[in-house]
């Protein structure tokens, strides 16, 4: 069995053993053959996000995928490459400040049922391996935009009943936030949580417009709405 890695330039290795793990192979190629390639890992069972790459052009966690004979085994898209298949992801992580995708005044006294509880449990569980935003179009063009897991996580606060700000994270997510998603759904297509970013984000549209925002690329046309895309009336 053989897969081609990309470094500095696309790189063959045969594997002795099958129905490894990429992550396995990543392992025995270092230790057999080439003690200098350089790839990310943590822990092994799917939950760090650490070991992303992409394989034959799609997003997969190292550590999950099953590699088959002829596997192209690439780095992250839209992130900077260290080195082999380690790239820099501080600027993604970085729209989670900015989009300020965290808990604030809370209400202490708010109790949470059952079915609150399941409002936001399956974006509770992102963790920020970057596929979403390997595989985001937008992203790939526009280098601002806040992406795929930070705005996911927006909508895990905004629909908690006990967060009192709510408004002012749907203000934070309004340029180069919410409207600037195309619907895609190539996040979704990747997410190893199978978080709909896409979802979040038409809910997070929903919201704006209770806020009073609506769509800029309307109020370009002509249907109404202040500079900011908040309506005029």
């Amino acid at each position: 069995m053989k897969i081609d890695i990309e470094r500095e330039r696309v790189v063959c290795y045969e594997l002795k053993t099958k129905n490894q793990t990429l992550l396995e192979a990543l392992n025995d190629i270092k230790t057999t053959q080439d003690a200098s390639l350089a790839y990310s890992s943590g822990c092994r069972s799917g939950v760090c996000g650490s070991c992303a790459v992409r394989v034959n052009g799609r997003e997969v966690l190292a550590c999950s995928y099953h590699i088959q004979d002829g596997d192209l085994v690439e780095p992250l898209n839209n992130a900077p490459v260290i080195r082999d298949l380690v790239v820099d992801m501080d600027r993604a992580y970085s729209f989670n400040a900015k989009a300020k995708a965290w808990q604030s005044g809370i209400v202490d006294d708010v109790l949470l049922s059952h079915e609150d509880e399941k409002l936001n449990e399956v974006q509770s569980d992102c963790i920020l391996c970057g596929s979403c935003y390997s595989a985001c179009p937008v992203y790939a063009q526009n280098s601002e935009f806040l992406g795929p897991f930070s705005l996911t996580r927006v909508w895990r606060y905004v629909s908690d009943k006990r967060e009192q700000n709510k408004k002012e994270k749907i203000d934070n997510i309004q340029t180069n936030g919410v409207w600037d998603c195309t619907l895609c759904n190539a996040c979704t297509l990747v997410c190893p949580q199978g978080i709909s970013s896409k979802a979040d984000i038409e809910k997070l549209r929903a919201r704006s417009a209770m806020f009073g925002y609506i769509d800029p690329n309307f109020a370009s046309f002509g249907f109404g709405g202040g500079f900011d895309g908040s309506p005029t009336f």
